[in-house]
């Protein structure tokens, strides 16, 4: 099943949330969080997303959670990573009890397609100190999309994990979890990349890119995904395509904010001061623009922007 496919059924199966002038938003994906060992390359940027998560939840922001939040092709026991992370989900749970949590699915997290599994899992704990069970997420239900859309002009922003129709993580998903788990992930402790990863394979992740923009250019709408690792915020003439990038790099925690009909790209890292003091910091790197200027639906699009969601040139 291609990606025009997989894409086109995740849109008209994706949960609708309308946004209004006051709506905020901030999506992160491909967040990985592992088990503390050495292959968690998360860990390095914990405090990082902590101290983001925190800011996020006191501005009253609604934490959309792009798909690979939880590393569960390397780590089979999904109990490992919320006891490694525990601060995390701490938060995380903030935004869940407030009703501000959007949980999607990745490839890397597909086991949260299953009812059961996140039953069994994210619901409730055990608590081996107190010896109680303890809730988590009780309730929660994780989805492969969702749609933003604006309750004054009907636009409508498409926000998914990106996986979809990404042949060998998405229909092959098992196959490549299998190899990452149990031979990719200790060849990369050494140095090697895995080459079915498009974060690890440029020809992979601009092919990846490339039927992105041909679903967005036959749709005429906003796509936000992951998947690839790369930040991506386009340019005047470029298709609408909007990347958040991933939490494991080492240069910081890339995210996309949605405030005041307007979309911007942030940055969080560590930076020190003169003094040699350690902050978290973050800084804006593109935008905000105004929604409406994404608008492919809208016929000022095609006059003022060339007809960038029609015409614009694959870049990928």
């Amino acid at each position: 099943m291609n990606t025009e496919r997989r894409l086109t059924r995740a849109y008209k199966n994706a949960k609708v949330k309308y946004i209004d002038s006051i709506s905020k938003y901030v999506i992160f994906s491909d967040v990985h969080r592992g088990d503390d060992s050495v292959s968690d390359e998360f860990i390095r940027n914990q405090n990082i997303f902590l101290h983001a998560l925190d800011y996020y939840y006191e501005q009253g922001y609604i934490y959309i959670e792009a798909g690979d939040g939880d590393e569960l092709w390397e780590h089979r026991k999904f109990k490992h990573i919320r006891l490694a992370h525990s601060d995390v989900f701490k938060v995380v749970k903030k935004f869940f009890d407030a009703g501000r949590l959007i949980m999607l699915y990745g490839n890397h997290n597909i086991y949260l397609k299953d009812k059961k599994y996140v039953r069994d899992n994210l619901y409730q704990f055990y608590d081996e100190y107190n010896q109680v069970r303890v809730d988590l997420l009780p309730g929660i239900t994780p989805m492969e999309a969702v749609v933003l859309k604006r309750v004054d002009t009907g636009q409508e922003v498409l926000v998914v994990h990106g996986h979809q129709g990404d042949f060998i993580n998405d229909q092959f998903w098992k196959l490549s979890m299998f190899l990452l788990r149990y031979f990719w992930r200790f060849m990369h402790v050494v140095g090697f990349e895995n080459p079915s990863s498009p974060a690890r394979n440029m020809y992979k992740r601009h092919k990846v890119e490339k039927n992105y923009k041909k679903w967005i250019k036959k749709h005429k709408m906003m796509l936000i995904c992951g998947h690839t690792h790369r930040a991506k915020f386009p340019k005047n003439d470029e298709l609408p395509y909007f990347n958040t990038g991933c939490c494991i790099n080492t240069r910081g925690i890339p995210g996309i904010e949605i405030e005041d009909f307007k979309i911007r790209m942030v940055d969080w890292r560590i930076i020190s001061d003169r003094d040699g003091i350690m902050r978290v910091e973050r800084t804006v790197v593109r935008g905000p623009e105004p929604l409406e200027r994404y608008d492919c639906q809208s016929s000022s699009i095609y006059s003022d922007h060339k007809s960038n969601c029609m015409d614009a040139e694959d870049d990928g």
